[in-house]
């Protein structure tokens, strides 16, 4: 459909039904006005008399499984209505061509895309290893020009990196493979264009949540193999939001605290002779505490019993959503959320112990939400950014109200959980 008649469609409401599931129906004037200016800013760079479609890949939040899949973990996680949207339309040629908003343009020939590491850390780098991927996995590729918005704020652990990189192959299925690559699958290809093209080493977890939608149940024993769970839940049937809180906290120089994670788990894993904890009996760490203790400090010992019972709490919290007990689940993302805190020792950084934003936001919200049906804790990595909590929708004002008075208007973002991750919008 021509860009002027698809913008029409929008704006008559001719996307009303999959716009009211994606963004709630009291946002259905928001989502036609933002889709109608990614097809203007689409015509205006790449011309108005091309046929386009529109496209959409959510973002994600954590919910259960801090810090676990680096270690074969199991997470729970979800998609959520902020995401990326494409305006795209094909090429008869290999060039893809993607205008994302605030960026340059990337151009990538698409051809024969092979690693390159002067293009590492580059969306460049994504396009180019997406298209392999698919390449190596039997699919088609072909050319395509694109412009993407995102509202996935970048810092919040909520992966517009992974919303993109599930965007790239998103496109690439319904122009090229009628649809019928599994969003699973799109998930795998964006952890392989990150890890071998874009020089990241990222686990699946942030790609699988935001391609598949709604609730999901992921355990990572065979990472290259993820058993993918999706929980039938409607959050917001059951009266509730999930609400983000950006403190504000300074990112910069996390680095050794995020690495610190990981190697101190494993670390302990290798002391009996395993690459991850996922292979460990708890049980021998038990027995063996005061050599661990000796040789990797306490805290790897609290990290790797964090680990052990988060692992625990994912499974009963995956059980819980199937059967709508919202009790239970609540009763582990608190529990979660408390072991974080004590154990995995991700809330603030030891490096600036006056700069605790994430232990300040905890603490009011539990003041605010203190005998309510609710549930919060940390929320991604950790040691600086977000907190999430889970709050009765009579409730968000209040909440609201309280941690915006604290870490400043916006801070608080409202989001519904979308049972859908990467789709396409026009049919």
């Amino acid at each position: 459909m021509k860009a002027s008649e698809l913008k029409n469609r929008v704006l008559n409401n001719g996307f009303e039904e999959i716009f009211g599931v994606l963004y709630g129906k009291e946002n259905l004037d928001k989502a036609n006005a933002r889709y109608a200016n990614a097809i203007d800013e689409f015509s205006g760079i790449f011309g108005n008399d091309r046929d386009i479609e529109l496209f959409s890949v959510a973002g994600r939040s954590e919910i259960s499984g801090n810090h676990t899949d680096h270690n074969h973990g199991k997470v729970i996680a979800a998609s959520i209505d902020l995401d990326i949207i494409a305006v795209a339309s094909k090429r008869d040629d290999m060039q893809i061509n993607i205008k994302s908003e605030g960026f340059p343009i990337d151009e990538a020939d698409v051809s024969d895309p092979q690693p390159d590491e002067s293009l590492f850390f580059t969306s460049k780098a994504i396009i180019g290893g997406m298209a392999r991927g698919f390449l190596n996995d039997g699919y088609k590729i072909g050319g395509y020009d694109a412009y993407t918005t995102s509202n996935v704020f970048k810092g919040s652990g909520l992966s517009s990196s992974a919303a993109f990189e599930d965007m790239v192959g998103n496109i690439l299925n319904y122009f090229y493979n009628d649809g019928k690559v599994s969003n699973i699958e799109i998930a795998k290809l964006a952890q392989y264009a990150e890890n071998v093209f874009f020089g990241k080493p990222c686990g699946l977890m942030d790609q699988v949540a935001c391609a598949v939608g709604g609730f999901v149940a992921i355990d990572f024993k065979d990472p290259k193999n993820p058993i993918v769970e999706k929980l039938d839940f409607d959050l917001t049937g059951a009266g509730y939001s999930l609400c983000i809180v950006n403190t504000g906290g300074n990112h910069a120089d996390l680095n050794e605290d995020y690495a610190s994670v990981p190697a101190e788990m494993k670390s302990v894993a290798a002391f009996f002779g395993k690459e991850v904890l996922r292979d460990v009996d708890e049980r021998d760490i038990l027995s063996n505490i005061p050599t661990l203790r000796e040789k990797f400090g306490d805290r790897a010992v609290m990290r790797a019993l964090h680990f052990m019972e988060e692992n625990k709490r994912v499974t009963y919290q995956t059980e819980a959503l199937k059967k709508g007990d919202l009790a239970t689940f609540f009763k582990g993302v608190l529990a979660s959320g408390d072991s974080s805190f004590k154990y995995l020792q991700n809330v603030y950084t030891t490096k600036n112990v006056s700069e605790q934003g994430l232990s300040l936001a905890l603490c009011i919200t539990e003041k605010v939400l203190a005998g309510r049906d609710a549930a919060w804790r940390v929320h991604g990595g950790g040691f600086a950014g977000t907190i999430q909590a889970f709050v009765k929708n009579s409730d968000v004002p209040l909440f609201k109200e309280a941690l915006d008075g604290a870490f400043g208007t916006g801070a608080t973002t409202v989001l519904r959980v979308r049972p859908y991750g990467a789709i396409k919008i026009s049919k």
